[in-house]
């Protein structure tokens, strides 16, 4: 067992990671929030013409590990990543890790992680945790999502280390390496980065698919999805939808609210009062995304299901693209260098 290694819920897979690996080689200022805005997490993304489980392509969230990749960098910490051809090359270098004393995050699919409930399992390759040890013939997993700790057999994590489909994870796993000592002014910096990458990723991604304009264009066809696909087909996008923003790592209104907390955290390295109010602002918009969740579920089953409602659902999301659109605005116009 890794002793500098400590278990800790968090909201989100990765930012969750993110925090407790940081921690472990000695990043103690690092909480949930500051990695999830120093790793600029919030992005989303509406892809129509791509189908991901017999339903739209749609994401809260970048590609998997961006948010540790982006994090580690901006503080000046070397990131190591591998993937692996075979199983067996995958766990030789795990298990080497383990016996250096390293802690190891990695990318699984959570379809057959034994400790889910059944009702959460489905393909979905972007799953983030720990391996921090072996006890027993079993290996110590920390789980973000996870209250406590847990175990997996060998061939259980094999399972989801090498699980097939989009965004296959290839046995992958990825470590930091310290070697520098994280300062108050490196925290800043990391802070000032990941506010104006976030702010490009949700306001100046050309066309019209990503950021505010991605969730405006969604909000625009949920109103046309009755008539072009039918009651039945339009009422699966729409748990499509609310399978990404809530069952795949908080992606709606998870986001925003630790996004907020980003800022009220910030405003501790940058005393701007501005800040604190955007953070209500990202604290509404998440309110708004579980609402519409509510709404769509309502529709795909059944209790709703007129044109109205339709409209309903896509006004929500024209709110939320109008409401981020003004805060992300808003937050271009804050002078970081100090």
């Amino acid at each position: 067992m890794i002793n500098n290694f400590h278990h800790e819920q968090a909201a989100h897979c990765e930012s969750g990671v993110t925090r407790n690996l940081l921690k472990s080689i000695g990043v103690q200022q690092i909480t949930e929030p500051l990695a999830f805005g120093m790793g600029s997490g919030l992005f989303f993304v509406y892809l129509p013409f791509l189908k991901f489980n017999n339903g739209p392509a749609i994401a809260f969230r970048n590609m998997p590990g961006i948010i540790f990749k982006r994090t580690c960098h901006s503080l000046g910490i070397k990131v190591i990543r591998k993937k692996f051809s075979s199983p067996e090359a995958a766990q030789y270098m795990l298990d080497k890790k383990l016996n250096e004393g390293v802690a190891v995050g990695c990318q699984v699919g959570v379809y057959y992680l034994p400790y889910f409930p059944k009702e959460y399992r489905f393909h979905f390759n972007a799953h983030n945790l720990v391996v921090f040890g072996k006890k027993d013939g079993k290996y110590v997993i920390s789980d973000p999502i996870m209250e406590h700790e847990t175990y997996m057999t060998p061939y259980e994590l094999e399972r989801v280390r090498f699980a097939k489909g989009p965004l296959a994870p290839k046995g992958q796993l990825y470590f930091a390496e310290q070697k520098n000592v994280i300062t108050d002014d490196i925290i800043k910096q990391a802070i000032r980065k990941g506010i104006r990458r976030n702010i490009f990723d949700m306001l100046r991604v050309p066309g019209p698919f990503a950021g505010v304009n991605g969730i405006a264009f969604t909000g625009r066809s949920i109103k046309k999805w009755c008539d072009k696909l039918g009651l039945h087909k339009a009422g699966l996008y729409l748990a499509q939808l609310v399978r990404m923003q809530e069952e795949i790592g908080t992606g709606g209104g998870g986001f925003r609210y630790i996004y907020g907390a980003f800022l009220q955290e910030a405003f501790n390295y940058y005393p701007e009062e501005r800040l604190m109010r955007l953070s209500e602002q990202f604290t509404k918009t998440g309110d708004l995304w579980r609402t519409a969740a509510v709404q769509a579920s309502g529709i795909y089953k059944g209790r709703l299901g007129s044109q109205e409602d339709f409209n309903e659902m896509g006004d929500y999301l024209l709110e939320i693209s109008a409401i981020e659109k003004q805060a992300f605005k808003d937050l271009s116009k804050i002078n970081f260098s100090s």
